[in-house]
């Protein structure tokens, strides 16, 4: 599981991109979707189409930039342990 995260989070600049690229393309799908509300009806499906295209890959760029952080907690977390550890062991 954390081999899963540290390979997710590794690249944080590919996740913000990502998630940026899957933001324009749900305003892209709001604006189709509202001005199929408007003019013409069709104008909707191409935006629910790519409103399913967006989510993914916004929810992908999401993860990755999610795993980054929390990877940066496990490793703040491990270098804690190890130094507890060794404070401990050089009190005994």
């Amino acid at each position: 599981m954390r081999r899963l995260i540290y390979r997710l989070g590794s690249h944080p600049k590919r996740s913000l991109r990502f998630f940026l690229c899957g933001l324009a393309l749900f305003a892209l799908s709001a604006a189709l979707i509202a001005l199929g509300y408007f003019y013409q009806a069709w104008l909707q499906l191409p935006g629910l189409v790519i409103l399913a295209l967006a989510l993914g890959v916004a929810g992908y760029g999401y993860l990755g930039i999610f795993a980054n952080r929390f990877s940066q907690v496990l490793s703040a977390r491990d270098a804690a342990k190890a130094e507890a550890k060794k404070a401990f062991d050089e009190w005994k």
